[in-house]
């Protein structure tokens, strides 16, 4: 599913009118009576609920007079605070204005914090009609006051096609905003109600036609979506009756140090209940004994060490020659920042040219040298690779996302989603930017946002499920299903997949277990469970 950025709906809004002849009024009244709609869901269960509209001087409060009049025309008892005088009101929401005052609505204009204070205390049902899509600076005022009014209040909160307050093209909070139940949102959903942490105040989210013209909406979007099942389940490799254990690829994991053994034996049992066929693990030898007996079905590779009993330099000969016949690496997985095992991931990197996912701290020695992407461009290494055999997905959380970018976490969590465009385009790889609301870029800036996942899977090993989870997958031989116009290469289709099976293996795991102690072999023991059907 599209989202839309608040200038591609202005541009939709605008051809609408233009070209189609649609006038602006007309939009209005559509989505007035939407916002009327949600509204009297509440009161088919209440009949006598007191419905209060905060209204604010724009096109968001005109929308909120639309529904003032159809809740008034069926009987409800609705008041509508107006955060200006009527004369400050302008074309559509001014007409709307003069309509409800003659049908009889009533309106207080101007409110006190007062005033504003009392209708939040009384109402059933509160219509938040203040700021819309167009807000970009803090909020302050009366239109602060408002929010915080209804934040206080108990009513059933109503937001009109977005909260006041959260950034439509960032899910950011500006100053603060509306807690709403219900979101109608109008012709398309909007960016800011999935990514967080406007996804948090959303509610449940309702797109409303209001009559702008598919064509318009399919012409002026832009390339931010939503990942659907459908779309993720389009995403997996086929399976065949007649397979083998060599169908659906051969993952090589190349992880672990002394005391992150954890991690690279659950990114490679999550890439085999991912799909994959053989998986190998290289690690330091001194611990191959320990990962043998935490792992059955997993070939071990003991390697040459460090003193300190990670992956040494010289592990990288006998790395090249288990390359021949891989499918996708992932590198990473509790790794170590040694020195000398960094310098073994830019060797390893150089020497790739099956599909790879960097992860942790495979992620950690790429970030060591941010002028190297630049370098690996000129040697065409995979991590500048478009072509459909050689690509590379980075999984980073926001504080590895940091330091990829040379960013503070906080610059990263302010717009993830410019976060992870800006790092797909530097290292021309897919970036997964893990998280709330898991962001997915390519390279060519096309992103998408994952909906499934909850908060029991912020959790230590959490990230390796999903490293091994991506690796099986984009090296099992995906095989499309779905409109290639979305895509550029098949690790984008295979990080999509990945991210939204990750979150539903863990939707899974906190409806069987609740969110509070879940720990990350819960997600990998679903696994399977989510992916079940989808293939």
């Amino acid at each position: 599913m599209r989202l839309f950025t608040a200038a591609e709906m202005r541009e939709a809004d605008r051809r609408t009118t233009e070209e189609y002849g649609i006038p602006g009024i007309v939009l209005m009244e559509n989505a007035g009576q939407a916002v009327a709609r949600a509204v009297q869901e509440v009161l088919d269960r209440n009949a006598d609920a007191f419905v209060r509209i905060f209204a604010g001087r724009g096109n968001n409060g005109g929308d909120g007079l639309v529904a003032a009049r159809y809740l008034h025309a069926r009987g409800a008892d609705v008041v509508v605070l107006l955060l200006c005088a009527g004369e400050e009101l302008h074309g559509d929401a001014a007409a709307n204005y003069a309509a409800a005052k003659a049908q009889g609505v009533e309106i207080i204009e101007q409110p006190s914090p007062e005033d504003l204070e009392e209708a939040a205390a009384e109402a059933d049902v509160v219509v938040d009609a203040i700021l819309g899509t167009g807000l970009s600076g803090e909020v302050r005022d009366l239109p602060l006051a408002a929010i915080q009014a209804i934040n206080r209040g108990d009513g059933h909160v109503v937001a009109v096609d977005i909260p006041s307050g959260i950034s439509s093209d960032t899910g950011a909070v500006l100053g603060d905003c509306v807690h709403a139940d219900v979101t109608v949102t109008f012709g398309a959903a909007k960016v800011g109600l999935y990514t967080f942490p406007g996804r948090t105040y959303a509610g449940e989210v309702r797109v409303a036609d209001i009559g702008i013209p598919a064509e318009v909406l399919a012409e002026a979007g832009g390339d931010t979506y939503l990942t659907t099942p459908e779309l993720a389940a389009n995403c997996l490799p086929r399976r065949s009756p007649v397979a083998h254990k060599g169908t659906y690829g051969r993952v090589l994991v190349v992880g672990g140090s002394v005391g992150m053994t954890g991690a690279a034996a659950m990114a490679a049992e999550a890439a085999l209940r991912g799909g994959a066929g053989l998986v190998y693990l290289a690690c330091p030898e001194s611990l191959n004994d320990i990962l043998e007996v935490k792992l059955t079905e997993v070939i071990t590779r003991p390697l040459p060490e460090t003193a300190d009993r990670t992956l040494g330099r010289e592990a990288l000969a006998p790395l090249q020659e288990m390359l021949d016949g891989i499918s996708c690496v992932v590198l990473g997985p509790g790794l170590s920042t040694h020195r000398e095992t960094q310098q073994l991931v830019w060797d390893l990197v150089r020497e790739i040219t099956c599909p790879l996912v960097v992860d942790a701290d495979g992620l950690n020695a790429l970030a060591a040298d941010p002028s190297r992407p630049v370098a690996l461009g000129h040697t065409g290494a995979v991590l500048t690779s478009s072509t459909a055999d050689t690509a590379a997905v980075l999984t980073p959380h926001p504080g590895e996302m940091a330091r990829l970018l040379g960013w503070s976490v906080e610059e990263v969590q302010a717009d993830r989603l410019a976060a992870a465009r800006r790092a797909a385009q530097m290292w021309q790889a897919v970036v997964v930017l893990k998280g709330p609301g898991t962001v997915i870029a390519g390279p060519a800036g096309t992103a998408w946002i994952n909906p499934t996942g909850n908060e029991g899977m912020a959790t230590a090993g959490s990230g390796d499920v999903l490293s091994g989870l991506t690796g099986a997958l984009l090296g099992g031989g995906i095989e499309v299903r779905y409109p290639r116009g979305q895509f550029r290469f098949r690790a984008e289709e295979a990080a999509v997949a990945a991210a939204f099976y990750h979150g539903r293996a863990g939707d899974l795991a906190a409806r069987e277990l609740g969110t509070r102690g879940m720990i990350a072999g819960d997600i990998l023991r679903h696994v399977p469970a989510a992916l079940k059907g989808q293939s």
